[in-house]
Parts: structure tokens; C-alpha cells; sequence
């Protein structure tokens, strides 16, 4: 299977409120959670998907009520104008990799095979995992090893990236794993898990698309539209949260005298959804999956 999506129903139940609404899948990935929305959806209905990796457009869904944008969702908003689509009824996000991009060895996105250092999701663009790894000067893999991966030894590790490269390149994710074997074998799935992942959202920039589309969605969805995020580690769900609060990503809100300030959205659970253990049972991917909802003031 391409990928088993996350919280299907729990998602798309929060999502569509309107059946002839106006809904965007920003992550259609093998087409799971908008081949759902679809099912909720009446005639007059329309869902906006998007995906950056061109393998995710050989499973474009035959329906008149769909239209699947070759796009990262950093570029919602112009790609909905496009369409001539300036406000929608809901957005749902699904951050992450997906299980097809782990499972294709050859994108270097699997801790568990050997492949060659990219880890673009857009294989079109420039940067990749390898450009990274052998061009990136020692302070700036520190930063993102710390900053991204939440790895306490990220300059320790930089350095020894930094000293290795100046004899021989770093072509591969084997290669890179070599250079940290002494890692105690207790510990070694979690690190190499952080530093995939750091070097993962710095590849695709992550973190600053999730922010854009954020700010985006609230711009394009109607009063009481709802959005719909599903994030898979800490660095994402901190934003989405943050986010979902106040509108802002850092900062505090202005208040007025009485302490009150302008929400952007209200939470429909003050707790994130998680799996159930069924779920996880079923699809490891969903073990670290957490599900926040808002609609927007």
C-alpha cells in the first residue's frame, strides 16, 4: 500500500461540516484522506489537494469534484487564486514523510537501507541530504542537528562529519551511519531517527513551510472554516499548537486592559487526538501521530 492514512476518521469527522463545501487535502500522498472527504462530500462539493512529490500523482482520484495540485502547500494560496478559489470550508494537513517515500530505498528517507544521501521530497529542487552533509560548514550542521534533530552531542557530531569529509565524501546514508557506530546499540534507533529527521526537515525546509501554510490557511479559510493538522514529532506540534492559540509562532498576543486578546481560532479538544492502540497495532507511522483541530474565529 502507498501509505495507511493516519487518524482517517477522526480527521476527515472534524474536517467536513459542509457536505457542499469547499475542502483542501494539503498532503493527498496515496489519496487515503481525500478519497474520504470525498465520500462526505455532495455533488456540489469540491476538494483541492496537494503534493509536491510527483510520485503521488499516479494516484490522482477520477472524480469530477477533484483537482490535484502538483504543488507544496507552501504555495496555497495563489494555487487556490488559480482556480479562481479565494475562501474554502476546511484544510487538512498531514505533516510528514509518507510510508511510501520510507519505503522507497532509494530516496535515503529509511534509517534501515542504504541509499544514497537525498531525502528531497521534490526531487525537482537542488538541495538534498548530500549537499548538507559534505558542503554545509560545522557550526550550521551543529545548528540544525540541535535545533532539528534535538540531539544533545550536535557539535560533537558536526565536527566529526566535518573531519571525515576533508579525506572522503559522504555519498550515502551507510556511509554517515559509519561514522557514528560507537553509538551504544540501546540507543542507536532513537539517534539515528533524530538525525534523519534533522537532516530531513532541513533538506525540505520543513518547519518554514509548515509556518507559511499556517498562515495561509488562516487567510483562505471562511469564519468557523476548520483546519485540521496531524503532525508526527515535537518541532511541528509546538507550531501547530502555538499556532491554533494565538495565531503567532512566537511572541505574545496584544491584550487589552482586561487581559483578553483576539483568538484566531477555538480548539475543538483542548488535548491534541491520538491513536488508539488498535490503530498503532495496525500502522506503526501512527504511533507518534497527534491530531489538533480549529475553527477559525
Amino acid at each position: 500500500m502507498y501509505h495507511n492514512p493516519v487518524l482517517l476518521k477522526q480527521s476527515v469527522d472534524d474536517l467536513v461540516t459542509n457536505p457542499d463545501g469547499i475542502y483542501v487535502d494539503c498532503t493527498f500522498g496515496g489519496g487515503g484522506h481525500s478519497r474520504e472527504i470525498l465520500s462526505r462530500l455532495s455533488d456540489k462539493g469540491r476538494l483541492f489537494s496537494f503534493d509536491q512529490d510527483l510520485d503521488a500523482l499516479k494516484n490522482t482520484i477520477d472524480d469530477p469534484r477533484f483537482t490535484l495540485v502538483n504543488q507544496n502547500f507552501r504555495f496555497l494560496e495563489n494555487s487556490l487564486l488559480m482556480y479562481g478559489v479565494s475562501q474554502v470550508d476546511g484544510i487538512l494537513a498531514d505533516l510528514g514523510v509518507s510510508s511510501h517515500q520510507f519505503d522507497e530505498a532509494d530516496r535515503g528517507f529509511s534509517t534501515r537501507s542504504n541509499a544514497p544521501l537525498d531525502m528531497r521530497m521534490n526531487v525537482m529542487q537542488n538541495l538534498d541530504a548530500k549537499r548538507v552533509i559534505n558542503e554545509y560548514e560545522e557550526e550550521e550542521l551543529a545548528d540544525l542537528f540541535y535545533h532539528y534533530g534535538e540531539l544533545r552531542e550536535a557539535r560533537k557530531l558536526a565536527r566529526e562529519i566535518v573531519h571525515h569529509r576533508k579525506t572522503k565524501s559522504i555519498e550515502t546514508t551507510e556511509d554517515l551511519k559509519k561514522l557514528f557506530s560507537y553509538i551504544p546499540p540501546h540507543k542507536v534507533n532513537k539517534f539515528y531517527a533524530q538525525l534523519f529527521q534533522a537532516i530531513r526537515i532541513e533538506v525540505n525546509q520543513e518547519l518554514e513551510v509548515l509556518k507559511e501554510m499556517l498562515v495561509q490557511a488562516y487567510n483562505v479559510l471562511k469564519p468557523e472554516g476548520r483546519l485540521v493538522v496531524i503532525s508526527y514529532h515535537s518541532l511541528e506540534d509546538r507550531l501547530v499548537k502555538r499556532f491554533l492559540k494565538n495565531g503567532m509562532f512566537e511572541g505574545e498576543p496584544e491584550r487589552d486592559i482586561y487581559g483578553n486578546y483576539k483568538k484566531a481560532f477555538e480548539l475543538v479538544k483542548s488535548k491534541a487526538i491520538i491513536p488508539d492502540d488498535k490503530e498503532i497495532e495496525e500502522n506503526s507511522r501512527a504511533r507518534s501521530a497527534k491530531m489538533r483541530t480549529g475553527i477559525k474565529v
